[in-house]
């Protein structure tokens, strides 16, 4: 029986009113559309909001970290301390320690102070040296070394001040605190007052936080991010190398050709799976394998290069089977209706079609991998080191930091100019991954097909 045979009184009770005008039902589902969007905007302010104040509070820490402040001053580099040979023979030249280059630098600033009549009257002489940072003398040396004809010379030497000057200048340090300091006296900083009104001391760009290595505790402004640079390069270079054609090649075959059965599903499965592992689980693989079972060094790019692949082949994989699922199954068969073979389908016309997914899943598998940490720590990475690594290949296998690590050992340590540091390695890791994902960004948009 139909709506039409039923009588009018068993007919269902129609609506009466204009259609302009909404009822109370869909003035409840009118509300709770307006609630959706409501709570949808909220959490998006409350994103933003962290997000700003996150950047606020990495931005205004870590800017510092690219200024430092520098002391100017004219240093005769006197060859009776320097050179006493007069040979000029460099095996003879590097005798001489950082010592004698300190007490060079220390009579070319005291004559400078002279010269520009800044008045020292009650500071001994360390306290007016004490006022350069003990990485100046050690420059000067290997300036000195690197270039011996300068003996003899008269040079303008760009030192660097200690880290409570330069941080009585960027508001870490005040007078007050100063006397309870026993690393500065307010006398001090009463002197580095006078010299930057005189010119000799003043707050410059700090490339050597981007190209010098590590330093030691006593010595936070001479610390950079040169080794932890190169380091990531070097590890990132091994990922790219291992990651993509490994990740690739498994998915082609995955989703292109393996069978349907158990053992495929299973593979899969375990694939999902080694994507959601914690990192810290990649480390403990990689100490157990690597470096006890295989034997190569610690804290060696190679090694976290590796431990990375592993965390980063799975990520590829399921990008890439994502990218090839996107191919429309009719290029597939259009291909296969001309005569070509399951593999010349796949090489020639699948493959190139997913290359932007591909792409994309691969920078931002390298991106993830650019800032993990826990598996780092645990082979050894975290370790101080100040030489350079050597060229690929033999390079990979010296010592070296990563920029996360780095910025994790820099935060131990308790000198607030490390912390400083600490942030602007940070900016400096967050410009890289926004670098990254810009460029996925940009495979995808420029080579993407819309069909």
């Amino acid at each position: 029986m139909t709506d039409a045979s039923l009588n009018g009184a068993d007919a269902p009770a129609r609506r009466h009113g204009s259609l302009l005008q909404p009822d109370a039902r869909t003035r409840r589902r009118n509300a709770a559309e307006a609630r959706f969007r409501a709570y949808g905007l909220t959490a998006i302010g409350v994103a933003m909001a962290a997000l700003i104040w996150l950047l606020t509070s990495v931005l205004g820490t870590g800017a510092g970290a690219f200024r430092q402040t520098v002391i100017e001053f004219p240093v005769e580099l006197v060859e009776a301390k320097l050179d006493k040979s007069g040979n000029r023979d460099i095996e003879v030249m590097k005798k001489v320690t950082t010592i004698g280059y300190a007490g060079v630098l220390g009579a070319g600033l005291t004559q400078a102070l002279a010269d520009a009549g800044i008045d020292t009257a009650g500071l001994a002489a360390k306290d007016v040296t004490g006022l350069l940072s003990q990485e100046a003398a050690a420059q000067l040396r290997n300036q000195v070394l690197a270039d011996p004809d300068l003996v003899g010379q008269t040079i303008t030497v760009r030192a660097l001040a200690t880290g409570r000057v330069d941080g009585y200048y960027k508001g870490r340090v005040t007078m007050e605190s100063a006397q309870l300091d026993s690393n500065v006296k307010p006398e001090q900083l009463a002197l580095a007052d006078r010299m930057r009104d005189a010119g000799l001391m003043r707050l410059a760009f700090n490339p050597g936080f981007l190209t010098m290595p590590d330093a030691s505790d006593q010595r936070p402004e001479a610390a950079g991010l040169g080794v932890a640079i190169l380091g990531s390069f070097y590890m990132m270079l091994v990922v790219l190398v291992l990651s993509l054609p490994i990740g690739v090649a498994a998915s082609i075959y995955l989703e292109e050709f393996a069978p349907r059965n158990r053992l495929t599903d299973l593979i899969e499965v375990n694939i999902s799976n080694l994507a959601a592992v914690p990192s810290i689980v990649f480390g403990i693989l990689g100490l157990a394998i690597f470096i006890n079972f295989a034997g190569l060094p610690q804290s060696a790019p190679i090694v976290g290069g590796l431990v990375l692949t592993l965390m980063t082949i799975p990520t590829i994989i399921i990008s890439t089977r994502a990218a090839l699922k996107a191919v429309p199954p009719s290029i597939r068969d259009a291909a296969l209706g001309v005569g070509a073979s399951k593999m010349q389908s796949v090489f020639h016309h699948v493959l190139p079609l997913a290359m932007p997914g591909i792409l994309t899943g691969t920078i931002i598998g390298l991106a993830q991998a650019l800032g993990e940490t826990a598996p780092l720590l645990l082979i050894g990475m975290v370790a101080f080191v100040r030489d350079f690594p050597g060229a690929p290949p033999e390079g990979l296998f010296d010592p070296a930091s990563a920029l996360p690590v780095q910025v994790y050992n820099w935060t131990q340590r308790g000198d607030p100019g490390f912390v400083e540091r600490a942030s602007g390695a940070i900016i400096v890791l967050l410009i890289f991954l926004i670098a990254m994902n810009a460029l996925a960004i940009f495979l995808r948009r420029k080579f993407e097909r819309r069909w």
